[in-house]
Formats: structure tokens, sequence, C-alpha cells
């Protein structure tokens, strides 16, 4: 193999993970992936625009869960009981989608409207609207984005936030993981030996950039074009690289309690909500994901059956009667974390003020396989306007998650198969 072909496989790996790699046939051999990062000056920290995704698995009830009447008048149904608190807060949405099928293997869809399989050719190939957002402001805090979900689940792993390379983001797993993450230092030993990785690192990717100029010269046109997207890559994983260097030496900020253990996903989410808030309360992060996922588990709280059979309900009404009951839990949860972030002071508001929160599914109904007229739900960073807006013609919902991006100031025009900014 040629050397320059083994050292990329190394440091990709070691640096971003692995990553999917497409054939080079004028070199019978290999590039990688595609980048296009936008710049945009520092936030200020206090009062600085943050982004929260929630993501359920299996969806909702929607009989349960929509109301009948629009507007600001609609009525309180059984799944937004929770969410009377912060009623004022939230926007609710139906008629949005994705225009795809595929039932549960198209769920990964939710935050990107765009299948993994149909990513290849695409500028952005897959990438979520979380991490499009933190390729643009991420540099500004510690952590880019955080990713919080299980490894398990009906096709893999937490499978909510993907890169422009087509590279699924690994979720930090539990409440003390992600503890450790915002507020455990590491020894001098450890950020001395990190240190040297991080130069060892950079100094690989600048050799490999150099052989892939060099190869240039050697491959055709359309390999050219891989090559240059596997360039792209390549800078991207050294703007992550310079990131994490410029925070090895910068003290993390106090824990306010002690390390949580970790129990189980139903038990623990309170705990996830709670550290998200507290990494956007010390700026850790202005970017985070949380997926409910296959960890969930109806035991938990009482129900002995599974939570992917259940959402198989056939209409039988004691199946339909525990998803409501695992669904209401979540959603309180949820409407627990809006309260959460509107006690935060964060300059002349709230943090919910400053941050962008949006919850739903990639699936409309699991019993189905439906993919269409999805649950989603907006609070806080000016969407909440305590109103339910009922699309009647189809309208992507990558147009809100363009609006999303273009409130942040990022410079788009287009988020994946959008058609405009939200209105």
């Amino acid at each position: 193999m040629h050397p320059f072909l083994s050292r990329r496989r190394f440091v990709l790996k070691s640096v971003a993970g692995a990553l999917a790699v497409p054939a080079l046939p004028s070199l019978a051999e290999d590039a990688i992936g595609k980048r296009s990062v936008a710049d945009v000056a520092p936030g200020a920290g206090v009062s600085a625009r943050r982004f929260v995704a929630i993501g359920n698995l299996l969806g909702f009830q929607r009989k349960q869960l929509f109301p009948e009447a629009v507007g600001k008048e609609f009525e309180t149904t059984k799944l937004l009981e929770p969410l009377d608190p912060v009623r004022d807060r939230i926007t609710l949405y139906r008629g949005l989608n994705h225009g795809l099928k595929g039932g549960h293997f198209a769920v990964h869809t939710f935050l990107s409207g765009v299948l993994h399989h149909e990513a290849k050719n695409r500028p952005d190939g897959n990438v979520t609207v979380d991490q499009f957002i933190a390729d643009a402001i991420g540099s500004q805090t510690r952590f880019a984005s955080l990713t919080v979900g299980s490894e398990d689940g009906i096709h893999g792993g937490c499978q909510l936030a993907w890169t422009r390379s087509g590279i699924r983001v690994a979720p930090i797993t539990g409440p003390g993981a992600l503890f450790e993450k915002l507020f455990v230092e590491d020894s001098l030993g450890q950020r001395e030996k990190q240190k040297i990785a991080n130069g060892l690192q950079a100094s690989i990717l600048d050799s490999m950039v150099d052989e892939a100029r060099t190869l240039s010269s050697q491959i055709n046109r359309e390999d050219s074009a891989k090559l240059d997207q596997y360039l792209c890559s390549v800078r991207d994983v050294e703007k992550r690289l310079q990131v994490k260097s410029q925070w090895v030496d910068q003290p993390k900020p106090k824990a306010p309690l002690d390390r949580p253990a970790d129990r189980n996903t139903v038990h623990d989410l309170p705990l996830l909500y709670e550290m998200i808030a507290l990494a956007l309360q010390t700026d850790s992060t202005r970017v985070a994901t949380l997926e409910i996922g296959g960890s969930f588990l109806p035991q938990d709280l009482g129900i002995d059956k599974s939570y992917h059979g259940l959402s198989h309900h056939g209409n039988d009404q004691q199946a339909i009667d525990d998803l409501i009951k695992l669904e209401h839990y979540q959603i309180e949860h949820f409407s627990k974390f809006l309260m959460r972030l509107a006690e935060i002071n964060d300059g002349d508001g709230s943090l919910l003020d400053s941050t962008a929160v949006l919850f739903g599914s990639g699936i409309a109904d699991a019993n189905s396989h439906t993919n269409d007229d999805l649950p989603i739900i907006m609070a806080g960073g000016g969407y909440g306007r305590g109103e339910f807006k009922h699309m009647t013609e189809r309208v992507p919902l990558c147009n809100l998650f363009l609006d999303i991006i273009q409130r942040f100031g990022i410079p788009a025009n287009s988020f994946g198969t959008s058609t405009g900014p939200f209105s």
C-alpha cells in the first residue's frame, strides 16, 4: 500500500474515528468525504446563541399529541399536559417532514433530511443541523458539540448526529461519563501525553496534505475531484485538532455537584438534561443533542414489554396506554429541562431565551412505519410563541433547520432538502 494511504488511515481513525472511504479507480485506491467550513465571528459567550436537539427513536402517539385548534388557543392534549407550565415558551408544529420513506431505517435522517446512503454526491453529505452549526461556531468553546445517547437500539447505536463526511458522531452514553467530560481535569501527565499526540497528529496531517498534492498530478479528473474532497476532510480534522489543542491547558469549570452514578436511561434522563444545562451554562459547548433510544426500557417504568414491540401496537388499547405512559414521561422531563433553562440567568435574559430547543422524532408512526407528519416542538431562542402551527401543504422540516442556522448568523442559503427558510 502507498505509504501516504497507510498514514491517512491511521490519522483519520485516531483523530476523527473510522470514516467511509470511496474508490479512486485511477490509482486503484481511495479518498474521503467532503467539507465546507463556514467562518463566523466569535460570539460573546453571555447571551450567545445555542442549540439543543432531542430526538425520540420511536415517535409519539399523534392523536394524543396534536390538538384540534390551531394558533394560541390550542387545547391541552394528554401528551401536552406536562408542557402546561411552559406553554407560552413553545411552538408545536404539524405537517413538517422530510418527504422520505423507510420507517425505522429513516429515523437517522431526523436532523439532516438525507438518507445516509444517498448522501455521497451531496455537497454537505448528510450533515445534521447540530453538526452544521458546530462546524461554524464550535471553535469558540471547549466542545464544538456534545452528542448524548445510547449505543443500544433497533439498528445500532445512537444515529442522531452525522458529520459532512458521513460519519456518525458516537454518543456519550451516561451522566457519569458526561460529568467527567465536562468537569474532571486530566492529570498533568495525561495533558503532556495529549500535547505530544496532538503534535504528532498535526505533523502527519501536514505530510498527508503534501503527498496528496503530489498525487494530484497522477490521477484523472474524476479522481482529482475525489482527492479535493478528501483534502477538505483533512482540513476538517486539522481544524478540530487545533481546537482540541488550544484547550489542553485551560481549566475546566468547577463541578456544582458530585459525579452522578449511571443507572438506566429512564432514571438517568433528568440527570442527562441537567448535565446538558450545565454544559450550556458554563459555555463548555453551545450545541448539544440527546437521543432517547433503544436503552429507554419500559421495564424501568413498570411496563413489562419491549419499547419497540409496544410501538407496533396494532391499535391494541393497552399497548397504546403503555406507550402514552412512556411518552408522557419523556415530555415531562423535556418540560422540566425547559423550566431549568428558564431559571438560569444569561445576560439580560435566561438561558432559554438564548437557546433554541428542538424536540421530536424522525418517525411519525412506528406502528405503520411512516415518516410523514413528524411531531416537532420548538422552544426558546425566539421560537417559543405559545401556539400550534398546522401546515396543510407539505413543508420540509429542513426549512425550519435553515431558519435556525441563519439565526446564528451563519451564511447559508440552503440546508438538506430545504426550499427556503421557514416563515
